[in-house]
């Protein structure tokens, strides 16, 4: 049989897609294809559409903005979209947090980051951890692990990159929280002095809860030890909220619900609803010490772009978007529990708020991962009506991620789906 033409011919075959179908437009939390079919879409372009599609304030916001100013012109001087934003980001940290830098990705802000940590420090080290996923251009590739294809072919990466452990308690310690805390930490210390010491790491860089490698949230017993490890010895710990951050995990942002501030958090894909834009937090006295003209960027900080940033801010204080990941959250994973109760391929559901990871077993005795039922029952949702994605380096999770305003009744409707489809896959076809 010959094969199918592309949809897009002349479009790059190198970008990963997780469903081969044409997109015509999206409205609220639906998703349509050109043949007009709806979808509910609890993927939202990889947690970046967090208020939906075509949200009125941000797009009323946009409009506004598009008849002022368009271009750049962060290197020329200043512009109350930009400033505006500014404030308002730094107004959602602790007051050590008072200093915002724009960029236009998430893999762009953590290579601002951790050029940063060097340059302050003077220090040549960077840790990061197994499974994570922080990027794809050079430095935020440097750190990621999360699959091995990230990384292939592209040696030599970035010079003094060292990875330790992370606390993923049910993949790796057997679901104790207690004992995945000290082996990390053990690991931690085991490279600090064999691999590199303590005193040459300019940063340790970690996602509170991991996105791409599984959605596997880090104890938060173990960010407060990582944040007393660093402070012991001067290391810059930095927050990579790019996924997690903006309420996704029932608080503003992830790394608080460990009681801790890191040094450098970075932000992007819910930060303005589907424009490109990022930013790196610190104090100001953190971004004084880095330098004037020690980074930069054209198109950073785009005017439409942050005026969409500060609907995206109101909205989530005004419509108490936070909370509503809460109760949302909890409906959601009760929802998939009674679900894993009745179908013993389901080895953990885990993560908070409305982060939610669904890990897919061969056998809950051995734990050993199953890398393919995830893709099959991923698409067989689609073609039930439902977007959601799969993580991990085998594709053994289905991750959720719905819109922070998603409503009771679409939670119910997404799980029934769910359910209904992984049902209806029988396990020699899994």
């Amino acid at each position: 049989m010959e094969a199918a033409a592309p949809i897009a011919p002349h479009l790059t075959p190198v970008l990963g897609r997780y469903f081969q179908r044409d997109w015509s437009h999206g409205q609220g939390h639906r998703l349509y294809d050109t043949a007009g079919r709806a979808y509910l879409d609890f993927a939202n372009g990889i947690a970046v559409t967090a208020l939906g599609h075509v949200h009125p304030r941000v797009t009323a916001a946009i409009h506004a903005q598009v008849d002022k100013l368009i271009g750049p012109i962060n290197a020329v001087g200043f512009t109350e979209p930009i400033t505006r934003l500014a404030d308002e980001i730094a107004a959602t940290f602790a007051d050590t947090l008072d200093s915002v830098m724009f960029l236009n990705s998430g893999s762009e802000a953590i290579d601002g980051a951790l050029k940063l940590a060097r340059r302050v420090t003077g220090r040549p080290g960077i840790v990061a951890f197994r499974g994570g996923f922080h990027g794809r251009t050079w430095g935020a590739m440097s750190v990621t692990s999360s699959a091995i294809n990230y990384r292939t072919g592209y040696e030599p990466l970035l010079p003094g990159v060292h990875l330790s452990t992370f606390p993923a308690a049910y993949r790796d310690f057997g679901g104790d929280d207690d004992a995945a805390v000290a082996g990390a930490m053990a690991d931690l210390r085991t490279l600090t002095s064999t691999d590199i010491p303590a005193s040459s790491v300019a940063c340790v860089l970690i996602e509170p809860v991991q996105g791409e490698g599984g959605f596997t949230p880090a104890p938060p017993a173990f960010l407060r030890e990582l944040r007393a490890f660093c402070d012991e010895y001067g290391i810059l710990l930095i927050a990579d909220e790019v996924q997690s951050g903006y309420g996704r995990t029932g608080r503003m942002w992830a790394f608080e619900h460990a009681g801790i501030v890191p040094d450098v958090v970075v932000l992007a894909k819910a930060i303005a609803n589907g424009l490109p834009l990022s930013a790196i937090v610190s104090s100001r006295e953190l971004q004084e010490r880095w330098g004037r003209g020690a980074h930069g960027s054209t198109y950073g900080g785009n005017p439409v772009a942050c005026a969409a940033g500060s609907a995206v801010l109101a909205t989530i204080r005004e419509d108490s978007l936070v909370e509503n990941a809460v109760a949302r959250g909890a409906e959601l994973r009760s929802g998939l529990e009674r679900i894993a109760a009745e179908d013993d391929r389901i080895g953990n559901v885990r993560g908070p708020g409305m982060m939610i990871g669904v890990e897919f077993v061969k056998d809950r005795a051995t734990r050993e991962p199953d890398g393919t039922l995830p893709d099959r029952l991923s698409a067989a949702c689609a073609d039930a009506g439902l977007l959601v994605l799969t993580c991990g380096s085998k594709h053994e999770v289905v991750r959720w991620i719905p819109p922070l305003d998603v409503t009771a009744a679409e939670i119910s409707e997404a799980v029934e789906i769910f359910g209904e489809t992984l049902a209806g896959i029988p396990r020699d076809e899994a």
